[in-house]
């Protein structure tokens, strides 16, 4: 009887095995099936193909490994931001590092001058949103040219020029991709802003977005549209380096250039909210700080304009910390800001 016991219990626990087994190989199946559906609905959503199957198998592993990753992060609920599967989804940080960004870190001595005209700037607002004063241009897309360099330039001059003359104008980055050989500046190649604000006051100007409108790939310049500087401006100024202080002071004046290190796999997913995520200071991104303010938790932020369309961050924008204890600032934000000057 013992023997016949011991019999239906190992039968009956082989039994139960072969059920969670099962239930375990069904479960990953409706859950590759289901990373198989989100796949195609992003495809669709961004308009996304593939030359080949092999192709698409590969961009359809690096999409699972990043949107797992995606969720274990807004699940874990431990950040102060969400992250979210945008359009660089199906590449790895290193593609999206390699095609997204461009900037390249200053020599020394920079090429704008060094005098700082906010210094004894004393009043200066609790918030700042250059937006809502009509200085800022809708968000732009440099798409998989290394151009940062010169949507930054652009965006700090359209809100100097705004500030200046009450007119918004946007202004066209291509023309500094094409035309601006200076210093650094090697159009989809990368470049720097500084050198773009000197070769903006040595071509008498930058012409409209409509005139000289944006392709997205190095080209010739074309000179008889580079002529026409719709925007002025009389030069540039950095602001003191590591200060956030001082990026304080210039930003509640104007639109501000800054350099940041968006080489994180958080940046490059960046949703919503503060980010404070880990980032070190090996600039490689040019950005416009476009106001500051305090997030309902007590946080202080940076807002910062960026050039990947609207379907990353807030609408294209995303807060940045502010007031952290490294003086380089959050990703280096504080380390080579700039910004044009104008009469």
């Amino acid at each position: 009887m013992a023997m016949k016991m011991k019999t239906t219990i190992l039968v009956l626990a082989a039994l139960l095995l072969l059920q969670v087994c099962s239930y375990q190989a069904d479960s990953r199946s409706l859950q590759e099936e289901s990373m198989i559906v989100r796949h195609e609905q992003w495809m669709a959503q961004h308009g996304r193909s593939y030359k080949d199957i092999e192709e698409k198998a590969k961009r359809f592993s690096i999409f699972k490994n990043n949107v797992e990753y995606i969720d274990a992060v807004n699940n874990a609920g431990t950040r102060t931001y969400k992250l979210g599967v945008n359009k660089f989804a199906d590449l790895t940080n290193e593609e999206f590092r390699a095609t997204s960004n461009g900037y390249k870190q200053a020599p020394f001595p920079r090429s704008c001058k060094a005098t700082f005209m906010y210094e004894n700037v004393s009043a200066i607002p609790s918030s700042m949103d250059w937006r809502s004063k009509g200085a800022v241009t809708p968000i732009k897309d440099q798409g998989q040219c290394g151009c940062c360099w010169a949507f930054s330039t652009v965006a700090a001059t359209e809100g100097i020029n705004q500030i200046s003359t009450g007119k918004l104008v946007s202004l066209s980055e291509q023309e500094l991709v094409d035309c601006d050989t200076s210093g650094e500046d090697q159009g989809c190649e990368g470049g720097l802003m500084d050198d773009a604000f000197n070769f903006i006051v040595r071509n008498h100007g930058l012409t409209t977005e409509s005139n000289y409108p944006y392709q997205g790939v190095d080209a010739t310049c074309n000179k008889k549209k580079s002529s026409n500087g719709a925007v002025t401006i009389t030069g540039c100024e950095d602001v003191p380096e590591n200060s956030e202080s001082g990026l304080l002071k210039a930003v509640a004046n104007q639109p501000i250039s800054v350099a940041i290190d968006a080489s994180g796999q958080d940046f490059q997913f960046y949703s919503s909210g503060v980010f404070t995520g880990s980032c070190g200071t090996g600039l490689d991104h040019g950005v416009t700080a476009v106001g500051y303010g305090t997030a309902d938790d007590g946080t202080k932020y940076w807002l910062v304009k960026n050039s990947w369309g609207t379907s990353w961050g807030e609408n294209g924008y995303i807060r940045m910390q502010r007031d952290v204890s490294a003086k380089e600032g959050l990703c280096g934000i504080a380390m080579e800001a700039s910004y044009p000057t104008a009469n």
